[in-house]
């Protein structure tokens, strides 16, 4: 019998924390599970990412209606994934953002990547039979777009293609505070499964050229002040290029997916092996990095059917 993905037998609650990294400003994490971010305005609240589920998502809002009253009127998803658009239903915002390449992956891979990543992650869908439906935007932008909540500016972006085609990151300039979704991560492995390696690097660039006060990262705790935005930007960056290179060494040559899977193993294992979900992201993250390093570009949508088979040819 094929071993079951990492993050299959992980059941065990994770311990929220709810942290402060600029006035109004606050990281919704959960030792490597999905964060979401809160802007709280003089009117109103925006969320970033929804969390899996309506279940997961009402933990946040229990966090928000610590801080404050305000309705929460704008929800941002900074990509398609379902562990990160699900939960949307729960917070009965009026507007909905998203990039419009998020929004085309939506309609593109949308259900299968629903499907695919409730296999992977039991424990997060948990409450499953509450989510509606697909989460669709109201709105949709191409390269950037303002919100004011009353007289906060808040700077909606894309700034390159990294963890997905379509991922946007969330600038509040009064503070100096970026939401950057998956693009940057803190001690949690970066899911590159439908990532564009050789584009990431470029984008954390671009992410760095706002000289972040601080960061809500995709997962990890929160990044508060330069130095450890600076040292979280620099391990990502390290963990894609760890990634890839030995995979495109191990294609140069036609070698074969399992031959860069120990090729990437090698690399990565004394660097990462101890980070949240890394053993989870491995096997996809290898897989895209072969098939980028042979040129193909759009990554090939996950299913259930193809994780399964992917994870086989990996199998000793």
């Amino acid at each position: 019998m094929a071993k079951a993905f990492a993050s299959a037998g992980d059941m065990d609650d994770k311990t929220v924390s709810f942290t402060e990294i600029g006035e109004g400003l606050y990281a919704f994490t959960a030792e490597g599970d999905p964060n979401t971010g809160v802007i709280i305005g003089d009117e109103s609240v925006m969320i970033v990412e929804a969390q899996a589920t309506p279940r997961l998502a009402r933990k946040v809002i229990e966090c928000v209606r610590s801080v404050t009253d305000k309705p929460i009127s704008h929800l941002v998803m900074t990509h398609y994934h379902a562990v990160r658009v699900l939960g949307a239903s729960a917070y009965g915002a009026p507007e909905i953002i998203m990039s419009d390449v998020t929004r085309a992956m939506v309609a593109e891979r949308g259900q299968e990547d629903w499907e695919s990543e409730f296999e992977r992650f039991p424990r997060l869908f948990q409450g499953h039979e509450e989510i509606p439906g697909l989460t669709w935007p109201t709105t949709t932008f191409s390269e950037g777009m303002s919100v004011y909540l009353g007289k906060r500016r808040v700077d909606i972006m894309h700034l390159g293609r990294a963890h997905t085609a379509g991922d946007a990151v969330i600038w509040v300039p009064d503070q100096e505070v970026m939401f950057s979704g998956d693009i940057v991560e803190y001690h949690s492995a970066c899911y590159c499964g439908d990532g564009h390696f050789t584009d990431w690097e470029d984008t954390l660039a671009a992410i760095a050229s706002f000289e972040p006060k601080s960061i809500a990262p995709g997962r990890g705790d929160a990044l508060v002040g330069e130095e450890k935005v600076a040292e979280a930007i620099a391990n990502t960056a390290d963990f894609v290029a760890s990634t890839y290179k030995p995979a495109a060494r191990v294609v140069a040559r036609g070698g074969t997916l399992k031959e860069a899977w120990d090729a990437v193993r090698a690399e990565c294992d004394p660097k990462f092996k101890d980070y949240a979900i890394y053993e989870h992201c491995l096997p996809f993250n290898v897989a895209r990095a072969y098939d980028e390093a042979q040129g193909i570009d759009t990554p090939r949508v996950w299913t259930a059917a193809r994780d399964k088979e992917m994870w086989a040819a990996l199998q000793d």
